[in-house]
């Protein structure tokens, strides 16, 4: 029996490694030069921003700082903050007095809408009255850092492809041990899910996003049915994705140039950021949940256990299941500039992105799903 579970295992790593758009190799970056369009459309960057005093001022400079030739606005929106966010970001607005900077108050979200979602909107809107022109719609989080060419790139790339959705994942900030543990196993991950490969491929169904940095066309977007299409959506942008791709081509690429600034200092704060939309990504079906656990043990804990309690066949079998794993994290693990060593904990880790799943289902059916900053969004994705 084991020696059939370790030809399986092997069966399924061969898949993984060659036939899923070899998402472990992260192929798809930001290195290329788009070429840049003739005239520079406008631009509407919008920020919500909930209870962000602690990085919006960077994140905001960031976006002041962009060595953008067309026009560019940027808009804040205070998601109902209970800090001085909006303070922060009029005295950083002062420091770039040739930037057309704008604050709105949102009181918080309706019925049926996530907090970020409605802050979203009250941007849209906004910018629609007052800069009509608008072609694309940068919609980033407080905690991100651009480079000053980052708009200019996204800008080209999405007119050079045609892409109503243009996203980059940023370089998730990586330092203590908690990060470590856990950031480059998050990216792994989301690309296993959404092989990059395939979410720019029209005839794949396969669509995601990055919502710390999205360049959304606009008029691509109101074919999709605006942010409130979405409304209730707690994973926005993966969401949004799916819509934009059933419009027109989308693009999503890892990148150094846009960085989170977000720390996770301990072991508690990643579980609360992984737990908090786990369990929606599974559309809340304990099915799913079932057939989930399930894969994980089977795709990265099998293996090592052969490895480790097996014997003849099967362990050797094991040790090149749990090498494979290892070998297919390592492009992640040099992004992120760690020790090849982190390769061979990706069982372990594995094990706890497994139970933070299981304890998001937990917190779903406690009527705590979807807890930040203060909001809990457990029926958002049952609103109407």
């Amino acid at each position: 029996m084991s020696l059939i579970i370790a030809a399986l295992c092997i069966g399924l790593w061969v898949y993984l490694l060659l036939a899923r758009g070899r998402f472990w190799l992260g192929p798809r970056r930001d290195a290329a030069r788009p070429r840049p369009p003739r005239k520079w459309p406008a631009v509407t960057a919008i920020i919500p921003a909930r209870n962000e005093a602690g990085v919006i001022a960077e994140s905001l400079s960031s976006l002041c700082r962009q060595e953008y030739p067309g026009p560019l606005m940027i808009i804040v929106v205070d998601d109902d903050s209970k800090d001085d966010t909006a303070e922060i970001v009029a005295e950083s607005a002062r420091s770039f007095p040739d930037r057309h900077v704008e604050v709105l108050k949102s009181p918080g979200p309706p019925a049926g809408w996530t907090g970020k979602l409605w802050a979203l909107q009250t941007g849209i809107a906004f910018a629609g009255a007052e800069v009509p022109e608008t072609e694309y719609l940068l919609l980033t989080d407080a905690d991100i850092v651009h480079a000053p060419d980052t708009l200019a790139w996204l800008v080209s790339q999405a007119g050079a492809g045609g892409y109503g959705l243009t996203s980059l994942m940023a370089k998730l900030r990586c330092e203590s041990l908690a990060e470590r543990s856990h950031v480059p196993a998050f990216i792994y991950f989301f690309q296993m899910l959404f092989p990059f490969c395939w979410v720019r491929q029209t005839r794949s169904k396969t669509a995601a996003a990055a919502g710390g940095c999205m360049l959304v066309d606009a008029d691509a977007l109101r074919r999709a049915g605006g942010i409130a299409s979405v409304r209730n959506a707690l994973i926005d942008d993966c969401s949004l994705a799916a819509r934009l791709k059933a419009v027109g081509p989308i693009w999503l690429g890892l990148t150094g140039r846009v960085e989170s600034i977000r720390p996770y200092d301990t072991f508690a704060d990643v579980r609360q950021m992984i737990a908090r939309s786990a369990y929606a990504q599974l559309r809340y079906s304990p099915l799913l949940l079932v057939a989930t656990i399930a894969g994980m043990t089977f795709t990265f804990l099998a293996g090592p256990l052969l490895a480790v309690l097996g014997s003849g066949a099967a362990q050797i079998l094991g040790i090149a299941v749990w090498l494979a794993m290892a070998f297919s994290f390592q492009p992640t693990l040099r992004f992120y500039r760690l020790s090849p060593l982190w390769g061979f904990a990706l069982p372990l880790i594995a094990s706890l992105y497994s139970f933070y799943t299981v304890l998001s289902a937990f917190q779903h059916f406690a009527r705590r799903g979807g807890a930040w900053k203060g909001r809990v969004h457990v029926n958002a994705a049952s609103a109407s």
